[in-house]
């Protein structure tokens, strides 16, 4: 729809200006003549899509035992500790997959994957991973960015958070500087502090293109 009251009343042959708004003002193109040059100036514009938005947190927790692997953000991390779960017990991949069905409101990780069945029993949590991001495709979005905290008293994590966030971008299939991945301690407060489990928190913003002629 062009919205001529937003056209200034007086023109110069040599300085044409045409304002193009479309889709709730999100775009808006001028169209500037000069010396015989039609020169197109993108202000604020989408050419190819106009971007929809959803947002999903997510949030889980695991207790944790001696002697068990520790597996976060799809790398296996050395430790005297790790997460009794019914999976692998990775509590990140857990909290993430959350995220990311939740902005879209299509349940929990314990409804497409219950651990009630022996078909996920030990089952790698990439995997999980792998087939939420096939029912996010399928539904015509893509993740934006996500961003994960793990509250962990021990062990330190600081060596894991790179291969953490490569692995969980190759998976998604964005770039690692689209995955953040922080952890932190609770200074020794609760049953996090006292190393009894692990709890992560995670976001994941989604998008979906819309073409201009939808």
């Amino acid at each position: 729809n062009l919205r001529t009251s937003c056209v200034p009343k007086k023109l110069k042959l040599n300085h044409i200006v045409v304002f193009l708004f479309m889709f709730e003002e999100h775009l808006l193109i001028t169209l500037r003549w000069q010396t015989a040059n039609l020169r197109i100036l993108f202000i604020f514009v989408e050419i190819i899509s106009i971007m929809d938005i959803r947002i999903g947190n997510g949030y889980d927790v695991h207790a944790l035992a001696e002697g068990l692997p520790l597996w976060l953000g799809g790398v296996q991390v050395e430790s005297p500790i790790g997460c009794i779960a019914h999976s692998d017990g990775d509590v990140a991949i857990h909290a993430l997959c959350d995220a990311l069905l939740g902005a879209l409101a299509l349940g929990d990780i314990g409804k497409h994957f219950p651990d009630t069945s022996d078909e996920f029993k030990g089952i790698d949590s990439k995997i999980l991973l792998a087939r939420v991001m096939e029912l996010i495709e399928n539904e015509g979005w893509y993740v934006v960015n996500v961003d994960i905290t793990i509250a962990m008293q021990r062990p330190k994590l600081a060596p894991y958070i790179v291969p953490m966030r490569e692995c969980l971008a190759e998976i998604m299939e964005i770039s690692p500087a689209r995955v953040s991945v922080k952890a932190t301690t609770t200074e020794k407060l609760g049953f996090v502090g006292r190393s009894e489990g692990c709890e992560v928190y995670a976001v994941a913003l989604l998008g979906r293109e819309e073409g201009l002629f939808d």
